[in-house]
């Protein structure tokens, strides 16, 4: 059987189309990435083709003809004009993308349904003692094609009647929605498509009978055809799918052209067209195998499959570069300046043959260089000042401002963010040429690391030969990067287009449930990651479930998104090995057993409600639910109805209650944190797990006598997580509404004397159980950051978690704010939100830590009392 690109399957000018369009705004890329379509040779084509072009079917191409009404086979030509945007026009173009992708849509279900006809058959013979093909070869050749059908009949089944009685009133954009929101099983159906194809092959050779049935399916005709079957081959058939994923893309595209933008659709197809962009990204190497081969000198075929920024350390600086993995040779490369007007160019750094390269074990890389890790206070700085920098784009936008200013902004903000690029990521991916020469990459994310590692292994498998690039070929090979790449701009958040989604900010809850299809018991636990500023973070990770094949976790989780737009879980077997342990905090040696990712659709995740889910990984399902709750809400107060528990009652009533002038939880939690979590990596930045944190809040506010033995066998994270709660969930912020404004005006002071005096000022007058309940809080506070070392936790960091909580405006002042800054929180929220009644809240904590903390806790508090 011939190679993909060579077996007849028709070479159409789709595919050029789609990478225009998917890599809108990128620089000169029209000019010279794209292919020019290459003519068949005759009698090439082993089936009629619908024409590809987004507002074209059969159908609709003959009524152009017969009827004489005019309709334009190219309608979105002239788009530009005036007289194509109005109402009716707008409509009835709308109409006409939605007929022609209907049509299609009848094709390809009917594709889909030759696909499996034989499929019943196959499976019945299967388990006579004659089979045509065994269970397991059906199951591996028509993998998701049932799943698959399923999706586009019912998409299909929904669509059509709203087209046939289409007036101004239809919406649709639900459905493209929830078609592009079912886009895994087409990455499952991606993942399995060469081997589905080497099976089916392999069993023709071995099966005659196999060879007939494959050879001449035999697929049903539109209803208006006047053919009633066509015979194409399986082979033909498989690659359907990958081909509609594009076809979809495109009448995405078209369809947002035709809808206003203050139509109820137009939000749900920008979502649907993210995702599906996204998708395509991702499998990008298997839909079109002929757009990134390159030929080399001697005439034989190289293949880009995959290219991404990445951060070398080199010479001790860390460098932005970008990665190439060809089918033989790992290149790296930098984009070499260029005057203005002139093409793009890269410069190649360096590049390891697939043969020679290796990855060191965690003892050998104790020779590689160590990796200099940025504090977590500079980057929080600098994400503070990014969103600052958001907000003042955001005001000159509102305001009409000049387009000098904005651009002025946009620069500082771009360099601002390449910093955060740069020196943010601190998880190693070592890589060594087995001639000596070893070179150490960066990246924030060890699903990132885990997909380049996977790629090249898969790679490596193949009978590989060593070779040495001469000047000329490694010429050709750098001069077609730019050409080939599939990612184009660095990922920033400044490179973004206006109408582009700014993600989700707020709290994303995650419970993660259980997960199933490990082939033995292991020692098994999960983590979540989720994008931010460009990259993804680590944020949460369950227990170790052990020595099981089916753990059961129920953990839930409440992670802080900062224009997330995707969640992404990964599920590791524990090491326990102390021989493989890396003296690099940052090395993780674990073992990844499976890895997902899926978009985080504002529409699905913005209720009341949970959304359940399952991510399929490796054979392996991960079943969890999530729920998101903007930040304004989650911070609202919402005073106890019953006087009788400790959360969300005033803290004067608790301490006279409890005759004590600190509450029992805020001394207990402190205690506990002291005596075994002020060691604790991360400790108060790191989630606790949700259900934990809620068990500990009932027995408080039951008062319940088992309190200090289930605090000794809690979680710390957890512990410290209740203690956070307890202040986030107080009626009124410790350092009360009343005192808001004045603390504000003093932290504007530029005297550092007079700031001094007016917050020592303050602090006296709050009441009583606030102050001695705050003096003891900062000297908690102070002794974990003097564990900064080991703990990583800085003053600023410290302040960042607390200021929030203990310092905000009543209901009542920030009600406009928070309809001005809307669901954006976190470090956007610090330009959004702080940059108004926000301003201060972290830096406040910092200050009162500066000034009073450290020269006057050390002899005890009595100097404000």
């Amino acid at each position: 059987m011939e190679p993909l690109s060579h077996r007849g399957l028709p070479r159409l000018s789709w595919i050029d189309t789609l990478y225009s369009n998917f890599n809108y705004g990128a620089d000169e890329y029209d000019a010279e990435g794209n292919e020019e379509p290459k003519a068949l040779p005759e009698g090439s084509e082993t089936m009629p083709y619908i024409d590809e072009s987004p507002t074209m079917s059969p159908q609709l191409s003959a009524r152009g003809q017969d009827s004489g009404d005019g309709v334009s086979p190219t309608p979105t030509d002239g788009l530009g004009t005036g007289g194509e945007r109005d109402a009716g026009k707008g409509l009835e173009m709308r109409k006409l993308v939605l007929s022609g992708f209907l049509a299609s849509e009848e094709i390809y279900i009917n594709q889909l349904e030759a696909l499996l006809l034989p499929m019943k058959p196959l499976k019945a013979t299967a388990t006579t003692s004659q089979p045509v093909l065994t269970l397991q070869q059906i199951e591996t050749i028509f993998y998701k094609i049932q799943d698959i059908y399923e999706i586009h009949k019912e998409f299909y089944d929904s669509l059509c009647p709203k087209v046939q009685q289409w007036d101004s009133n239809v919406t649709m954009g639900h459905l493209f929605q929830k078609l592009a929101s079912q886009l895994g099983v087409y990455k499952a159906f991606v993942d399995n498509y060469k081997i589905a194809l080497e099976t089916a092959e392999k069993c023709s050779q071995s099966n005659y009978q196999f060879q007939k049935i494959s050879e001449e399916l035999k697929v049903k005709g539109p209803k208006d055809s006047k053919e009633s079957h066509t015979s194409v081959t399986m082979e033909a058939l498989l690659y359907k799918p990958i081909d509609r994923v594009t076809r979809s893309t495109l009448v995405l595209h078209d369809l947002l052209k035709h809808t206003p933008a203050d139509h109820p659709d137009y939000p749900l197809l920008q979502d649907a067209l993210r995702i599906s962009q996204n998708f395509l990204s991702s499998i990008n190497e298997d839909i079109d195998p002929r757009r990134t081969a390159v030929t080399t000198p001697k005439g034989e075929t190289r293949q880009l499959v995959k290219d991404g920024f990445l951060v070398e350390l080199s010479e001790g600086s860390r460098k932005l570069r970008h990665v190439f993995l060809f089918t033989d040779v790992l290149l790296c490369a930098k984009l070499k300046k260029t005057a203005v007007g002139k093409h793009q160019q890269y410069d190649c750094k360096w590049y390891v043959p697939l043969a020679d390269l290796v990855f060191p074990s965690p003892e050998e890389s104790e020779h590689c260089p160590q990796v200099h890790v940025i504090p977590d206070h500079e980057l929080e700085d600098m994400k503070m000042k990014i969103s600052a920098i958001k907000s003042e784009v955001q005001k000159e936008k509102a305001n009409k401002g000049q387009s000098r200013a904005i651009e002025r902004l946009k620069k500082k903000m771009f360099e601002n963010e390449f910093w955060l690029l740069l020196n943010s990521p601190a998880i190693p991916f070592r890589i060594h040429n087995r001639n000596g020469k070893s070179y150490l990459f960066l990246l924030s994310s060890d699903y990132e690391r885990s997909e380049w590692r996977e790629a090249i292994q898969r790679l490596q498998k193949k009978d590989l030969q060593a070779f040495v690039l001469s000047s000329v070929e490694l010429q050709v090979l750098t001069g077609s990067c730019f050409k080939l790449r599939t990612v184009h701009n660095i990922p920033v958040t400044s490179n973004k287009d206006d109408d582009e989604s700014p993600g989700l900010y707020g709290f994303l809850h995650v419970i993660v449930h259980s997960a199933k299809g490990f082939k033995q018991s292991a020692n098994l636990y999960c983590t979540l990651e989720v994008d931010s500023f460009g990259y993804f973070v680590s944020k949460a990770k369950t227990r170790v479930f052990r020595d099981t094949t089916e753990p059961q976790w129920n953990e839930e989780f409440e992670i802080e998104l900062e224009g997330s737009q995707s969640l992404r879980i990964l599920c590791y077997e524990k090491c326990y090995d102390k021989t493989k342990l890396n003296k690099d905090n940052n090395e993780i040696v674990d073992k990844i057993m499976g890895k997902g990712q899926i978009q985080l659709d504002p529409q699905a995740v913005q209720t009341k409600n949970w959304h359940m889910d399952v991510i399929e990984m490796n054979g392996i399902k991960v079943e969890f639910s999530m729920k998101f709750t903007s930040r304004d809400m989650s911070l609202k107060r919402t005073p106890s109805k019953k006087q009788t528990g400790v959360f969300g009652v005033k803290i004067s009533v608790v301490t006279k209650r409890e005759r004590s002038k600190v509450p029992y939880i805020v001394r207990q939690c402190v205690e506990e944190v002291e005596k075994r979590g002020i060691e604790e990596v991360g400790i108060y930045r790191i989630s606790g797990v949700a259900t934990d944190i809620q068990a500990l809040k009932a027995v408080f506010d039951a008062n319940n006598k088992d309190i200090l033995v289930m605090l000794s066998d809690m979680d710390i994270n957890a512990i410290a997580g209740t203690l956070k709660l307890y202040f986030r969930e107080l009626p009124e912020p410790l350092l009360t509404d009343r005192l808001y404004p004045a603390f504000m005006e003093g932290i504007a002071l530029s005297d550092p004397a007079a700031k001094e005096n007016c917050m020592m000022h303050l602090l006296r007058s709050l009441p009583d159980p606030n102050l001695i309940t705050f003096l003891f809080l900062l000297e908690h506070l102070k002794r974990v950051a003097e564990k900064e070392p080991i703990n990583k936790m800085s003053l600023h960091n410290l302040a960042t978690v607390f200021g929030p909580t203990l310092l905000r405006p009543s209901e009542g002042e920030s009600k406009a704010h928070l309809t001005l800054a809307s669901d954006i929180w976190s470090h956007d929220v610090m330009a959004q939100v702080r940059a108004g009644y926000w301003r201060g809240s972290p830096a406040c904590l910092g200050n009162l830590l500066l000034l009073v903390g450290w020269d006057k806790l050390g002899g005890g508090s009595s100097s404000l009392l």
